[in-house]
């Protein structure tokens, strides 16, 4: 393989590699927004975390024990 070859390689992986990682960015983005607007989630309680970051304030949601803890 001569070094036009290789670069011309290289240059097809990164545009399929930045493709690739737009459509994982994106697919993340739309989860968020679905889970959202379903109301399985509301991230903008996550956001109040910065400002409510002290041990003795409220949690942001409620964690049901796992079996392990119940045992």
């Amino acid at each position: 393989m001569d070094m036009e070859t290789i670069r011309e390689l290289q240059a097809y992986g990164y545009i399929f590699f930045t493709i690739f990682l737009a459509v994982i960015l994106y697919s993340y983005l739309y989860h968020l927004y679905k889970s959202e607007k379903n109301g399985t989630r509301n991230y903008e309680q996550y956001s109040n975390i910065a400002l409510h970051d002290n041990l003795d304030d409220a949690p942001v949601e409620s964690r049901t024990p796992s079996n392990k803890e119940k045992e």
